[in-house]
């Protein structure tokens, strides 16, 4: 039975584990908060008291974790993953990073013997739950065969797009365009809703059309609803549009509307919004509109 060591089990982390749980593999997680390592034991898999007891022994370590920081320190770092992987061992980043990060990271596992591949991923909390994620996998060929498997068991849709860091690269346009989708909807239903037009119909036949998307099919519910408890929080929103933004400076070219979403992101971060899902750029909208809102705090609890 192959062992993945799994770091990282919140709400992307901890359904994509107990998948592979499901699939047949043996998974040890951790991660700081013990309930979380206990949810996984519920799940079927075995807990690990840290980093290093969760590498040790595994033929597959998989990482989801927040931001680049937190991937450098926990597999480049004191006691971290490479310090504990046996030569030959893959490692499947599916955390959304900086693009060079993941360069250097697979450039240092390489260093130990490691197989490194970066594999975000992208479908929200609903798709890590049904196991239907898109992978986006950057690295060597040869190690993305090898990891089919593992990458079958949490996703649907897997590809890869080519040599270290691609991954990253990718998952960030995946992120500029749902921003960009996003919030064109927000600004779709309060232009509907001015106009008295009844929302739910008009999301009905706008799916059916030209305009339908899966964010469209997946967000427009709770934000007619005014339900905004996140599935992908606006904090995690705003970091990877500010990973659009460096890596498009770096490159030289322009993503304007983008740069505006950013901004608008960054304001509803800014005003508390922080915890929401990211469909709630809906009520920044409507502030620019001129309309009365919601208070964020009665947005999260709804």
């Amino acid at each position: 039975m192959t062992t993945i060591g799994f770091i990282g089990l919140g709400v992307m982390g901890a359904p994509m584990a107990a998948n592979l749980v499901t699939a047949g593999f043996d998974v040890v997680g951790y991660n700081r908060s013990e309930p979380k390592r206990a949810a996984l034991v519920e799940a079927g898999g075995r807990a690990a008291g840290s980093v290093a007891d969760a590498v040790r022994g595994a033929d597959v370590v998989v990482t989801m974790l927040p931001d680049s920081p937190d991937v450098e320190a926990v597999v480049l770092g004191e006691d971290g993953v490479l310090e504990h992987a046996a030569p030959g061992t893959l490692l499947v980043d599916a955390s959304t990073i900086r693009p060079d990060v993941s360069r250097v990271v697979a450039e240092r596992a390489r260093e130990r013997g490691v197989r490194p591949l970066d594999a975000p991923v992208s479908g929200g909390e609903a798709g890590a739950v049904e196991g239907v994620l898109s992978i986006m996998v950057g690295g060597e060929a040869a190690d993305f065969d090898a990891a089919q498997p593992v990458l079958r068991a949490v996703g649907s849709t897997i590809v890869h797009v080519g040599p270290d860091g691609a991954g990253q690269t990718v998952k960030a346009a995946n992120q500029l365009i749902v921003a960009g989708n996003i919030e064109l909807l927000s600004e779709a239903l309060v232009f509907l809703s001015a106009h008295g037009v009844d929302l739910k119909a008009a999301v009905d036949v706008l799916g059916g059309g030209l305009a339908g998307s899966t964010v469209l099919q997946r967000k427009a519910p709770g934000m007619l609803d005014r339900t905004f408890a996140p599935g992908f929080r606006v904090d995690l929103h705003h970091k990877d549009l500010g990973i659009v933004l460096d890596a498009a400076r770096a490159a030289g070219v322009a993503v304007p509307l983008g740069a505006s979403v950013a901004d608008l992101m960054a304001s509803l971060r800014a005003q508390g919004g922080g915890s929401l899902d990211h469909s709630a750029l809906l009520l920044q909208v409507e502030r620019l509109s001129g309309l009365a809102a919601d208070e964020l705090g009665d947005s999260a609890d709804a």
